[in-house]
């Protein structure tokens, strides 16, 4: 009797937004949440030379399950970091979005997504074991 093959099914993808001077913390968030199981996307990281980067990263946002907005002093009012929490925004309900506070307020959220239940840094733990219940969950439905 041959057994049914899985059929292979897109990764749990995050996107992690983040300002460049932020670029060791946007590192070290995404390999806790790549421990999680899930992918990530990093601009800094996963842009290559040549790259249509405003074109990528749509195409990013659009293939995460969850946009992870790093929000610190240097990222609050850095253009790329709100056209990326827009774009995200953008897609409604089919996308997932987190802002993590690191040294900044929760009345410098961006508006538009002021609604979104934020993390403080010092919490991540428990918001990295909610990420890994949601993996989990997306793969057995996979």
């Amino acid at each position: 009797m041959a057994k049914k093959l899985k059929k292979a099914s897109k990764p749990y993808q995050v996107f992690i937004s983040h300002a460049t001077a932020d670029k060791w913390l946007a590192t070290v968030l995404c390999e806790k949440i790549e421990a999680t199981g899930a992918n990530t996307f990093r601009d800094d990281r996963d842009i290559d030379g040549g790259d249509d980067i405003p074109e990528r990263i749509r195409l990013e946002i659009r293939r995460s399950r969850e946009f992870v907005v790093l929000l610190t002093p240097n990222s609050i009012n850095r253009p790329w970091v709100l056209l990326e929490v827009g774009a995200a925004w953008g897609w409604g309900k089919l996308i997932r979005i987190t802002p993590i506070l690191c040294h900044a307020e929760v009345d410098t959220i961006p508006a538009m997504i002021r609604s979104k239940k934020a993390i403080e840094i010092n919490d991540c733990p428990s918001f990295l074991a909610e990420v890994q219940e949601r993996v989990r969950r997306y793969n057995e439905q996979s």
